[in-house]
């Protein structure tokens, strides 16, 4: 489980195809504080310490990871947002994040507005339905407040330079591709309330 609240980002220095998948080996600051099996979101994408050495931490990312989330874009020198596994009784400054990615979306623009920056980004249409105004979504592992929900699935942020500045947002262009999930919360609700053998619609 994670808050959404990156610590910091880390650079691919290496990507090693492998059966089903690939190995990524990332030069993480906080990588001294990691042991086998420890997990990491990266990029909201939570994944599985199997190596440490020095501030490199390896990871192994199978196929329909690199399918369903933005990792697979991921080539050496790429920056990544970090995040270690909520602890017990630390500060919970985000909303619940699972690092499980929903989908990919895309940036669908940028705007420098003061020393904000006010950015849209397009998720899968039928995902909005887990979306509400002033409501929480993780987008590439950030914890972030919805603004506006805007026509075709379009959704509105206003990001902070201190976000901006400590996330790979700073890296974002209209067309990147970025990792999604949606709140937790609102799909339990769904389930909950949805008629008894009814499923939602695909997404």
């Amino acid at each position: 489980m994670f808050t959404g609240i990156v610590e910091c980002t880390g650079t691919v220095v290496k990507r090693t195809p492998v059966e089903k998948g690939a190995r990524y080996t990332i030069d993480i600051p906080f990588a001294a504080e990691l042991a086998l099996g420890d997990s990491v979101a990266v990029n909201g994408c939570c994944l599985t310490v199997d190596r440490v050495e020095g501030t490199h931490v390896e990871f192994d990312l199978l196929t329909q990871t690199m399918r369903v989330t933005s990792l697979g874009c991921l080539t050496e020198g790429s920056l990544c947002n970090l995040e270690r596994a909520m602890g017990t009784g630390g500060r919970f400054g985000g909303h619940l994040v699972m690092g499980h990615v929903d989908c990919t979306g895309s940036v669908v623009s940028i705007t420098p507005i003061g020393q904000d920056h006010m950015v849209r980004i397009r998720i899968p249409e039928q995902l909005t339905r887990y979306t509400i105004d002033k409501g929480s979504i993780t987008i590439d592992g950030v914890s972030l407040t919805i603004a506006a929900i805007h026509p075709g699935g379009e959704l509105e942020f206003w990001i902070t330079p201190h976000t901006w500045q400590r996330t790979i947002m700073h890296c974002y262009e209209a067309g990147s591709v970025v990792d999604i999930e949606v709140d937790m919360i609102a799909k339990y609700v769904e389930k909950m309330f949805r008629p008894e053998g009814r499923e939602p619609a695909a997404n």
